[in-house]
């Protein structure tokens, strides 16, 4: 599907922007889960969003107008979503830097559709985000499809050698998504899993599907979903003594994951793009982070990516003209924290796909 630009007339945005020639703020946002089980990661996207505005303010702006910056609570929860998108729209905002769940950037990216907003996902990877969403979304993450290649190519050939794979998702856009790519290219490969079971996230006991999983001799264990969950499920499994090993994709990357793991986490694989906070050029604005007390692990970088983008697409169209700006972001390649990008005609980012990663002693690193 080809970006088709949406016509926006300039009496529209004069009434959504407010009139008079006046230099006035811009009203942007993030939003994600800032609370519920999943608010590591509404924390990081707050933090990267922060500072970007912080540092966009201090170097003059965009187009001489200081950036404000509202923050939504959806708790990855799409219908809370989709009321936050509601409530961004009653407050002028131009530009939305999320959400995190696909379960809630695909409803929410209607509402902005419908308003002409801007939307960026640090986060959102399902591809029907972009691959049925409007010409207003796009993201600077991966999509399952990419993810999937890696995690199922590495499953394949595991099972290649007599091992016995598990695939399990907890049934969300995101979740399932992601498990259902890596098992298409498992079986690819010429293997199929030797399990496939659907969990429901949230819950505290995973004790039954860990002993199925037992029960079938399961070498490797797939999870398409949460670090909250996998986390469970890892510990659970070494309760019941097995040293199935655990493999999962970019939610995990979050230290809560060995928060709640401890040592039962060591070991654990996981898919994620090339970690940011590896590039000596951004060693300054890490050491800003830190020095704040938060380190810019997981989405944060991206999230400051996503902002980077669209205020340097909207300082070239000299304006926060929706039609303007997606103009700019269509034809443009962006110097950003996460290096130079550029969006696809679907509004995917031209970006290095995903690596390997390894949890040990409370971290992860490239395998």
């Amino acid at each position: 599907m080809k970006k088709v630009l949406v016509a926006v007339s300039a009496l529209t945005m004069g009434m959504m922007m407010g009139s008079g020639a006046a230099l006035a703020d811009v009203k942007i946002a993030t939003a994600g889960p800032m609370t519920g089980q999943y608010a590591s990661f509404g924390a990081q996207m707050k933090a990267g969003a922060e500072q970007a505005v912080a540092d966009i303010n201090a170097a003059g702006g965009v187009n001489g107008e200081m950036l404000v910056l509202s923050v939504g609570d959806d708790a990855c929860d799409p219908k809370q979503a989709v009321a936050v998108a509601n409530q961004m729209v009653s407050d002028g905002v131009v530009f939305m830097a999320g959400h995190f769940c696909s379960g809630s950037s695909i409803p929410a990216s209607k509402v902005y559709e419908e308003e002409g907003i801007i939307q960026i996902s640090p986060a959102s990877t399902n591809p029907k985000l972009t691959d049925e969403g409007g010409p207003n979304v796009y993201r600077v993450c991966g999509r399952d499809d990419q993810q999937g290649k890696v995690a199922g190519a590495y499953l394949g050939d595991e099972a290649k050698s007599g091992k016995k794979i598990a695939i399990l998702h907890d049934k969300t856009a995101y979740g399932k998504g992601l498990a259902d790519a890596t098992m298409a290219n498992m079986i690819l490969s010429g293997n199929k899993p030797a399990m496939y079971e659907a969990y429901t996230a949230g819950e505290k006991d995973y004790t039954a599907l860990v002993s199925k999983m037992k029960q079938a001799n399961i070498d490797i264990a797939y999870v398409g979903g949460y670090h909250t969950e996998a986390g469970l499920i890892v510990r659970q499994m070494r309760d019941q003594g097995m040293k199935t090993q655990l493999v999962s994709g970019d939610a995990l990357v979050t230290n809560e994951y060995w928060s709640i793991t401890g040592d039962a986490g060591e070991g654990t694989l996981m898919t994620f793009s090339p970690d940011p906070r590896k590039n000596p050029k951004v060693a300054g604005l890490v050491k800003t982070f830190r020095d704040n007390g938060i380190e810019p692990e997981g989405y944060v970088l991206y999230t400051y990516a996503a902002i980077q983008a669209w205020a340097q697409a909207a300082a070239t169209a000299g304006s926060t003209d929706q039609e303007a700006v997606m103009k700019a972001l269509n034809a443009g390649k962006f110097d950003t924290v996460l290096g130079e990008l550029s969006f696809d005609q679907k509004g995917d980012v031209t970006l290095p796909g995903y690596v390997w990663y390894e949890w040990k002693n409370g971290n992860y690193d490239y395998k």
